[in-house]
């Protein structure tokens, strides 16, 4: 317990780091958060195969897999279905960038924060979740992988509420409020897990497919967005291959 609560403080955390860091950059160069964001998504994708769906799928049979099949596609079209309340994420980092009265425009600043809060809830629960599998180690490298996601989160959120007038005290509490949502998520994960081991390969298979769905919808397209794909596309390599060197120095 000591463990999962210290690694939801590191998840949630990494979101705050990520605000601290934007503070003191006036505008990150898009080279730079593309190559962090395909690091991150390499990171992800590894930790959602390897530390998320390879262990639901342990004991074979195929009743596990096909359970394991309907939890990723309903991973994937739960956050879908928020998707249609929740716009995507860089879109509406677009408009505020393009938009010549942004103090005029916070509702849209906070529908941004309220988009990296929502998305936070699930990752969250995939972090907690993966603690059921009684490997540390595999749990340990799936949230490693959300919070290094976070961190790019976390920076792009500071610049927008600035820019339409929000304090910066109120900015950053806005901020460690959404790094909090995924505290919250992951022991929503933990202790769900906890009640019913037999739902354990349909949850860490649920959790693997919103990890899925994140990178394939939000990540990706973001770092292929600004004309720096390759770099993004070899940062993402470089990130699943550093995931399988610590899960095997971690096993």
């Amino acid at each position: 317990m000591e463990t999962v609560f210290f690694t939801a403080i590191g998840v949630g955390g990494a979101t705050a780091i990520g605000a601290l860091i934007g503070f003191f950059t006036k505008k990150i160069p898009h080279r730079f958060q593309d190559i962090v964001l395909g690091f991150a998504a390499g990171i992800m994708l590894s930790a959602a195969v390897f530390g998320l769906i390879e262990p639901a799928l342990a004991g074979g049979g195929i009743m596990r897999i096909l359970t394991v099949i309907v939890g990723i596609f309903a991973g994937a079209f739960f956050l879908s279905l928020m998707d249609k309340f929740v716009p995507h994420l860089h879109n509406i980092a677009g408009v505020q960038e393009q938009s010549s009265a942004q103090t005029e425009h916070l509702n849209h600043v906070l529908l941004f924060v309220f988009a990296i809060a929502i998305h936070n809830l699930p990752e969250g629960i995939a972090a907690g979740v993966s603690f059921g599998t009684g490997n540390t180690a595999d749990a340990l490298s799936v949230s490693l992988g959300i919070a290094l996601q976070n961190i790019p989160e976390g920076m792009i959120i500071i610049a927008p509420m600035l820019a339409a007038g929000v304090s910066r005290t109120r900015t950053l509490v806005i901020a460690l409020c959404t790094g909090l949502v995924e505290v919250l998520g992951t022991f929503i994960g933990y202790f769900a897990v906890g009640i019913s081991a037999a739902a354990l390969p349909f949850a860490l298979a649920f959790a693997g497919g919103t990890m899925l769905y994140v990178i394939s919808d939000e990540m990706i397209p973001e770092t292929h967005a600004h004309g720096f794909e390759k770099g993004a596309t070899y940062s993402l390599i470089l990130g699943f291959c550093v995931m399988l060197l610590l899960d095997g120095l971690l096993a």
